[in-house]
């Protein structure tokens, strides 16, 4: 239950111990959790926080601009006020972000609807406006006397991840502006930008060239089309020329028109993912849902057969190529890779609670229990569960081994799995 105290403050009702779940379940409590994990300095803290929030010791959360509020209670029930910051967007970032906004319609009319778009947080960044926390912008005050994060102050940033997937605007409300003032503001945005578009536009062109400065700066980059272009039909009516397949073609045109865009936001975001193989786009042209017909060409064609390039396209939409390799690579972890593996698996749990692993390469699998970790190049996380006798993906990639095995337990239908002393 949410309770509005006033305008600029909500307060979340303490919610309910996490055992046998993971903390966030929607698109914005994972990238929440996500970027709090990738900018921890301190893995104890994390996990100290992130066992107490599991065991549901955080109590009634208060989000207002700039700060959360809670009482945590430690172990022994003594209770500590928690309080994070979280620095406030500056006018000139509201400013930006609102123009951004209203410049991409599908943005405008998913926040009038009042729901959050996932993208928003790329075109933000895109428009210099960072959403979520990076390295250091979570300040912590807490009344243990800790002088940096603690136990308390991490699980109420833990707990946050559950709150946004209640209410992803709770994370605006951090950074400055509850959820009327932002939708009237984008309102008032929306109709001035309709109003002007709606005069003349440009200058004479002789006072242009009287004002002696004719040469034009370089257009602006274009807008990232809402959604990727429609290929036209192929169904003329007349038969196809022998070897040509109308519905493969159409298809194949649907994929391409979908990567050009992807191709694109990439450049407008600056990036660019390495070249794909002709094994692993196949894989991503199977994700797109071909027919029957093109997907058995599909399985042929890269020789994974159904089963395998199932498998295959449940990896590439967990995460792309790097899921891709995780689920095809067995390699041996060593030096320093294997120093660090070792580290995140031994803070990851409490000596009671740590499941017994058995190492093989890049792969930890639990004994006795249908789930396996698998360690990505770049120190990431991947769950594993076992069915059918076929190792499958059970969910994205984590900093944390024992969120992303709890991703794995829960796919396995079996959130209890055997642990070391049971």
């Amino acid at each position: 239950m949410t309770r509005y105290d006033d305008d600029r403050e909500r307060t979340f009702a303490a919610l309910p111990p996490a055992q046998g779940r993971g903390f966030a379940q929607t698109w914005w409590g994972q990238a929440w959790l996500k970027a709090l994990e990738d900018t921890a300095l301190d893995s104890t803290q994390l996990k100290s926080g992130r066992r107490l929030a599991r065991a549901g010791a955080v109590g009634a959360v208060s989000v207002r601009p700039g700060r959360l509020t809670a009482v945590v209670q430690d172990r022994d029930r003594t209770a500590h006020r928690a309080d994070v910051l979280l620095a406030e967007l500056t006018p000139e970032q509201w400013d930006r972000l609102l123009d951004m906004a209203v410049e991409r319609s599908g943005h405008v009319a998913a926040l009038l609807d009042r729901e959050m778009p996932p993208h928003l947080v790329e075109d933000a960044a895109a428009a210099g406006v960072e959403l979520l926390p990076g390295l250091g912008d979570l300040e912590p005050e807490c009344g243990c006397g800790a002088w940096d994060h603690c136990g308390h102050t991490a699980a109420l940033c833990y707990q946050v991840a559950r709150l946004l997937d209640q209410d992803p605007f709770v994370l605006l409300l951090m950074r400055g502006r509850d959820e009327a003032t932002l939708l009237g503001d984008l309102q008032s945005r929306s109709g001035a930008s309709a109003a002007d578009s709606s005069g003349p536009k440009g200058v004479d062109a002789a006072e242009a060239y009287a004002a002696g400065d004719i040469l034009p700066p370089l257009p602006a980059l274009p807008d990232l089309p809402e959604e990727p272009g429609l290929p036209p039909s192929l169904d003329t009516g007349t038969p196809p020329a022998a070897g040509i397949d109308p519905a493969a073609l159409e298809f194949l045109a649907a994929r391409t028109a979908v990567q050009a865009r992807r191709l694109l936001a990439e450049a407008l975001r600056g990036g660019c993912d390495a070249e794909l193989t002709v094994a692993q786009d196949a894989v991503r042209l199977a994700a797109g849902d071909p027919g029957r017909e093109v997907a058995g060409r599909l399985a042929d064609g890269s020789g994974r057969g159904r089963e395998g390039l199932a498998a295959a396209v449940r990896a590439w939409r967990l995460g792309g190529s790097d899921a891709l390799a995780v689920l095809d690579e067995e390699w041996r972890v060593q030096g320093e890779a294997l120093a660090r593996a070792r580290a995140a698996l031994e803070s990851a749990w409490d000596a009671d609670e740590r499941p017994e692993l058995r190492a093989r390469g890049n792969r930890w699998t639990v004994v006795g229990a249908p789930v396996q970790l698998r360690l990505g190049r770049d120190g990431r996380w991947w769950p594993y569960h076992r069915e059918g006798g076929r190792w499958l993906p059970a969910g994205g990639a984590a900093q944390d081994p024992a969120t992303a095995l709890t991703s794995a337990e829960l796919a396995a239908g079996d959130g209890s799995a055997p642990r070391s002393g049971q």
